[in-house]
């Protein structure tokens, strides 16, 4: 069984993957969506195991993956939420019984982000992020793809105001919440929400996005096409406009420190940061420019599942299993750290690996046994809710 035909179990949306009832129509737009998850994978390999900046300049692993990777597991976390809610259809469940499961899938996701943080890998763990991404997209479930869609506009324009904002004083590099951090639960989803790596603030702007995306029916082609186009064409737009911004500011903004890595948000000691697209900086043209990418990589593996389904299966079988994946890569960094010479033999290995184990995954036609976990734990608390609803004589449709 192929990871695009094992599609009849219950949902999932650990780091963006989705299942829906079984259908035949449905299977190349799942394979699409985990080829283009897979896609996110590599990206996301590049930017933990290859350089950067070369002599202050981006290298090509930065210019093609740098922000977008993440950015591109965000969207598909709110493709995959929808799905989970239905899709263009009314869910089975009512929203009580599917913010439930959502609830603690995002909970263990968070959890199992605090613990890998603990081991101190070399890498900024996104997993707590999509677990409170997850909690915030439960009062969205019953919103329409053009309410969604509405919401990541304004969500771009707004939220990066109000980090800017909530964010006085000078930047730091803030640590890595750990399981310490639970300890001053405030402070952490401060962190968490704000001033973080990922910030789930702006990062709604990915989520209402993927999630508006995710109540179209994914099986036209047409929706493929004008993801793809408008999706390339919000980048493009987003680059020219910072660009021409930036020229209008004079020298608010230092050229050099342009050239530093940004770690979720910008520098708050202008207003004309906002004006930035540079990767991970959290603002305006950032969140634009990164979301038209994601938009762009759907459409393009949705096109190709639709029509040359044999051509996404490898990439499917890798994105169908993200979760495990993610953790595995982290731990194979802790042994293996990317450093010197080593580093596109590191990359190499992981890419290797994570082939490795999404083909096994596939073929077995199971699931990665994180993303089991998590599903089982979800399922269990959605039928909690259908049981105490029945129980009650409360009819699911009315939640």
């Amino acid at each position: 069984m192929t990871p695009a035909e094992d599609r009849s179990r219950p949902e999932a949306v650990e780091l963006g993957r989705a299942e829906a009832p079984p259908a035949r129509v449905r299977r190349s737009r799942l394979a699409g969506v985990d080829a283009a998850r897979a896609l996110a994978l590599v990206g996301m390999l590049a930017t933990h195991t290859l350089p950067l900046r070369d002599d202050g300049e981006a290298t090509l692993s930065a210019l093609l993956a740098e922000g977008r990777a993440s950015a591109l597991f965000a969207v598909l976390a709110g493709v995959g939420v929808a799905l989970y809610a239905g899709g263009p259809q009314r869910p089975r469940d009512g929203r009580l019984a599917l913010g439930a499961g959502l609830a603690v899938r995002g909970v263990l996701v968070g959890l199992i982000g605090l613990l890998l943080v603990e081991l101190d890998p070399p890498v900024l763990v996104i997993l707590s992020s999509y677990g409170l991404l997850f909690v915030v997209a439960i009062p969205l479930l019953g919103l329409s793809a053009r309410a969604l869609a509405a919401g990541a506009v304004l969500a771009c324009a707004v939220t990066p105001v109000l980090s800017h904002l909530l964010r006085p004083g000078p930047e730091v590099i803030p640590a890595q919440a750990g399981f310490g951090a639970l300890a001053d639960p405030d402070g952490l989803l401060f962190h968490l929400a704000v001033d973080g790596f990922y910030p789930v603030l702006t990062w709604t702007t990915y989520l209402c996005a993927g999630m508006a995306v995710g109540r179209l029916d994914l099986r036209r082609r047409g929706v493929g096409w004008a993801l793809l186009g408008g999706g390339a064409a919000l980048s493009v737009l987003a680059t020219a406009s910072s660009r021409v911004l930036l020229a209008m500011s004079g020298s608010a903004v230092e050229p050099e420190r342009l050239a530093d890595r940004f770690y979720g948000t910008a520098p708050t000691d202008t207003w004309w940061w906002l004006a930035v697209d540079a990767p991970h900086s959290g603002v305006a043209l950032d969140l634009a420019n990164t979301t038209g990418s994601a938009l762009a990589v759907l459409g393009a593996m949705l096109l190709l599942a639709g029509r040359w389904p044999a051509v996404v299966w490898l990439p499917a079988a890798v994105g169908a299993v993200p979760l495990t994946l993610y953790v595995l890569h982290a731990l194979a960094l802790l042994a293996f750290p990317p450093t010197g010479d080593v580093r596109t033999a590191v990359f190499l290995a992981n890419l290797a690996g994570a082939v490795l184990v999404g083909v096994a995954v596939g073929l077995t036609g199971r699931r990665g046994p994180l993303e089991a976990a998590v599903s089982a734990a979800s399922r269990a608390a959605r039928a909690a809710v259908r049981r105490r609803d029945r129980a009650a004589g409360q009819p699911e449709a009315s939640q």
